[in-house]
């Protein structure tokens, strides 16, 4: 008789990890309560804080990023007869439910509230079941190495460093399951490095006070750029931690490694920390006070946004448009440069209208899907129109302020031909009325100014735009 199957869960069965993942779903649920799990941690054991977590919060099982080729082969396995069993030092409700869900196995080993079932525990419980070399195991960390001693048969999926050479001192290797993607891609991804180019953005005050010529100031400028970068990095991997079920209900959001599965959660963890500590290492090295001040400022209150704000209606756009004007006011205070009422007021309508846009598309995409709203979001399909109607409306209303700063006797000081920028208003109409009417017919990007950074025509417009502010000099 062919001999049972035993499965390891994180790493292994799922590209996820279950106590991560139920960790960052609590701390989503119960911002206020963050302290809890380290009380529960010192108070009982992995055991304890398992079991609390377990009892606080519910993760969907459907949507986990289950690794399809070594669920394929189970079920095959299965096919021929074979017994499998679930082996994991998640906590039991999270096993059960994966269990149940996919249908496959026969047998459910996990952590309760008196043991963690993890290396040698797990090994114990194994061999007390089905006798030394009495079963094969699936596996993929460092705290398999043990179970794997006692295995007749290893199965290695994905590997952690040094897995493989470890295991292999045994001489029961059987296959060696490898299917992550490039790791420069997943990093890339997960970083959201194409979204540093919102980052430009503090580069307007060196541009509209005339500093490109000091040296100076486009040093502080870049470095900048690049602690925004870095801070920026640092929150998109904490907001996608703390997002990981409903960015998994989203057509596109769900395909961000670490939902998907494809960067491993604990490197999330680990980069967040790393990322913040070198953003603020440049700053407070190189910049201004201020800017110190307002990178603070910018990142307190994305952290807000991903823990509270972005759930309240209205309110998550206003948000949205103040973390994008905040990087022009940052920009001012890294290169000690003053800033007017007019960017202020101008930044802040065309930010609000494209805050609007990136709300939209996420509402559109939900309703083509025949969903009533977005998950995790206070809106709802019917919203659709007045979010339209405010969007274009406030694209506009920057366009107007535009055309008031160029009558500013402010103004007429600083540009010698200030009657060309007027070029900029039809332009700048144009390319709101063009954005909105994309956006409308649901081929808007989820994130508008990545879209207008790949878009000719919105390229076109910027360069047209630059040449008229070039003309009034």
């Amino acid at each position: 008789m062919s001999k049972p199957i035993v499965v390891d869960l994180d790493g292994t069965l799922i590209h996820s990890d279950i106590l991560v993942e139920s960790g960052f779903a609590f701390l989503r649920a119960f911002p206020q309560k963050f302290y809890k799990p380290l009380q529960w941690l010192t108070s009982g054991g992995k055991p304890g804080l398992k079991s609390r977590l377990a009892e606080h919060v519910s993760i969907d099982v459907t949507t986990l990023p289950y690794n399809t080729q070594v669920v394929g082969w189970l079920r095959e396995m299965r096919a021929a007869g074979r017994t499998i069993a679930l082996a994991t030092a998640s906590h039991e409700s999270f096993a059960r439910r994966i269990a149940e869900h996919l249908g496959i196995f026969d047998r459910v080993f996990a952590t309760n509230e008196q043991i963690n079932l993890s290396a040698h525990r797990k090994r114990d419980r194994l061999v007390a079941e089905y006798g030394e070399k009495g079963f094969d195991y699936v596996g993929n960390s460092h705290d398999d190495i043990a179970v794997w001693a006692a295995a007749d048969r290893a199965y290695v999926v994905n590997p952690h460093a040094g897995v493989v050479r470890a295991a292999s001192k045994h001489d029961n290797i059987e296959q060696v399951f490898e299917n992550r993607p490039p790791t420069f891609k997943v990093w890339a991804k997960s970083l959201r490095l194409h979204q540093w180019l919102k980052n430009v953005l503090v580069f307007i005050p060196l541009l509209a006070g005339h500093q490109l010529r000091s040296p100076e100031a486009v040093g502080f400028a870049v470095l900048a750029f690049f602690a925004f970068g870095l801070c920026a990095s640092s929150v998109y991997l904490l907001n996608d931690l703390l997002d990981l079920q409903d960015d998994r209900q989203h057509p596109v959001k769900r395909k961000r490694p670490l939902a998907a599965g494809t960067m491993p959660l604990a490197w999330g963890v680990a980069l967040c920390p790393i990322l913040l500590v070198a953003a603020f290492s440049i700053a407070l090295t190189f910049l201004s006070w201020k800017f110190n001040a307002w990178l603070l400022g910018y990142y307190m209150l994305t952290l807000a946004y991903s823990l509270a704000l972005k759930r309240q209606v209205m309110i998550d756009v206003v948000v949205l448009a103040a973390l994008y004007t905040s990087r022009i006011v940052a920009g001012a205070a890294a290169i000690h440069v003053p800033l007017t009422f007019w960017l202020l007021a101008f930044s802040m309508f065309a930010f609000l209208s494209l805050a609007l846009v990136k709300r939209y598309t996420e509402l559109h995409a939900m309703m083509k899907a025949g969903r009533e709203g977005a998950r995790g979001r206070g809106y709802l399909a019917s919203d659709l129109p007045i979010v339209s109607s405010m969007g274009t409306a406030s694209g506009y209303l920057s366009v107007l302020v535009l055309a008031l700063y160029i009558q500013d006797d402010r103004t007429t000081a600083l540009y010698r031909h200030p009657q060309y920028i007027w070029m900029v208003c039809p332009l700048m109409l144009y390319w709101f009325s063009r954005t909105w009417i994309i956006t409308h017919r649901g081929k808007m990007n989820d994130d508008p100014i990545v879209f207008a950074a790949r878009d000719r025509i919105s390229q076109l417009v910027v360069a047209l735009c630059g040449f008229a502010f070039w003309l009034a000099i």
